[in-house]
């Protein structure tokens, strides 16, 4: 990448047009445009905070099931507790609404447990109400987030397994 693509690449990370004389010029603007933004970002209603929160977690979720991610990071518990952390002040709340102990929540949240089925349709349709104010969620959303990150982490260990169970799978010579 040349200087000047990567002079525009900046530009364009602060939403400033590449028009200016000097840097110094080109900074105090990108400044006061964010300073602009922050203060314009204070004085949005609640409802439309939450609502682009909601729609961030949303597209987070669709590009994670379009890429195979082989890390080892649990992406469901994420999303599950930016999903709560943007609608509810305390995670207690959450797991009434939703008929389940503070304490299970919290080992799904910090990965000590798996979420069991039941666990998973609740949050489905909680999900379905929740964003009925803010646009089209595909309630099966959650269980492919969840199975998907199975997968890749199966596929991203096989190193561990594979070896194992070679040893244990046999093929007859008539096949």
């Amino acid at each position: 990448m040349t200087k000047e693509q990567n002079m525009i690449n900046a530009d364009t990370e602060y939403g400033v047009d590449s028009r200016y004389e000097t840097t110094k010029d080109r900074e105090q603007d990108a400044v006061a445009l964010m300073q602009a933004r922050l203060e314009r970002m204070k004085n949005l209603p609640k409802e439309q905070v939450l609502r682009a929160k909601l729609l961030q977690l949303k597209l987070k979720m669709e590009n994670y099931l379009k890429e195979p991610v082989y890390d080892k990071q649990n992406h469901f518990a994420q999303f599950l507790e930016t999903y709560i952390d943007a609608i509810y002040s305390k995670r207690s709340e959450f797991a009434k609404d939703i008929n389940v102990t503070p304490v299970f929540l919290s080992k799904v949240i910090n990965s000590h447990r798996e979420p069991k089925e039941e666990f998973i349709l609740k949050l489905m349709v909680h999900s379905e109400k929740v964003f009925k104010q803010v646009g089209v969620f595909h309630n099966k959303t959650w269980y492919q987030v969840y199975y998907h990150e199975k997968l890749c982490d199966t596929m991203s260990s096989q190193d561990e397994w594979r070896p194992k169970i070679e040893k244990q799978v046999k093929l007859r010579s008539e096949v």
